[in-house]
């Protein structure tokens, strides 16, 4: 089946992430939405699929968490957050773009994060975040960058210090990070 055009959408910011537009079917019962189908990435093994949910308060900031194993794919069932990505792929035509983009409510979308694109985000109001990972959890596949490293150009557009974990505290800026260690 593979890549659908007219809902699924490569982003002109950074090479392999995808928007997908997700479709709402309302009646006066409620609604109904297909948030994800492994069909709409099939280049991706999906076979050790592991789904999470993370909820955050207003303020909340995660990340930035980058891969070299796992890609992500993120639906915001509720409330509104600030994603923020960076593509550290040396050999990615895009390597060290940058790209905030805003999902939930309003903006309906899944989004798709290959390999080697950090990422996090910011809870603009009170969120719940569902994700779907194509690798089980493992703790050294999971590295942090500072979210505010200034050798990012991130630009988060918040006027506040965010709430932080203290793991995501400790995060070291880009340059403080073993070259073997960031993806190739």
């Amino acid at each position: 089946m593979g890549i659908i055009p007219d809902i699924i959408h490569e982003s002109t910011d950074i090479a392999g992430v995808y928007t997908v537009s997700i479709r709402a079917f309302a009646d006066e019962r409620g609604q109904f939405m297909e948030t994800f189908r492994r069909e709409w990435f099939p280049w991706i093994d999906w076979s050790h699929i592991q789904s999470n949910r993370s909820d955050s308060k207003a303020g909340v900031l995660r990340g930035l968490h980058f891969h070299r194993k796992q890609v992500d794919y993120w639906y915001a069932m509720n409330g509104r957050i600030r994603a923020g990505m960076i593509d550290l792929r040396r050999s990615s035509p895009t390597y060290m773009a940058s790209c905030v983009l805003e999902i939930g409510e309003e903006n309906n979308l899944g989004l798709f994060i290959p390999v080697g694109v950090a990422h996090g985000f910011y809870a603009l109001t009170d969120a719940t975040l569902t994700y779907l990972v194509n690798q089980y959890y493992d703790g050294a596949d999971e590295l942090g960058i500072a979210w505010n490293d200034p050798d990012l150009d991130l630009d988060w557009g918040i006027d506040q210090p965010p709430v932080l974990s203290p793991r995501d505290q400790k995060n070291p800026r880009l340059c403080d990070i073993a070259a073997e260690l960031l993806p190739g």
